[in-house]
């Protein structure tokens, strides 16, 4: 039998290697650029198709 580590199952596994990566080779100042991409992903997600858009991307 083989000592490899169990895949972890559903959307959000990606979140717990990429956690367990930074946790394990001290990697944290991807931390802040992470966060800063997924903000920026979710306001142009949440913006799309409303009258604030265009206001939103002007900043950019």
């Amino acid at each position: 039998m083989t000592n490899r580590p169990r895949r972890k199952q559903g959307t959000l596994a990606i979140f717990g290697d990429f956690w367990q990566f930074m946790r394990v080779r001290k990697k944290w100042w991807l931390a802040p650029i992470l966060i800063t991409m997924l903000l920026l992903s979710a306001l142009i997600v949440v913006t799309q198709g409303s009258a604030v858009a265009p206001f939103i991307y002007a900043l950019f």
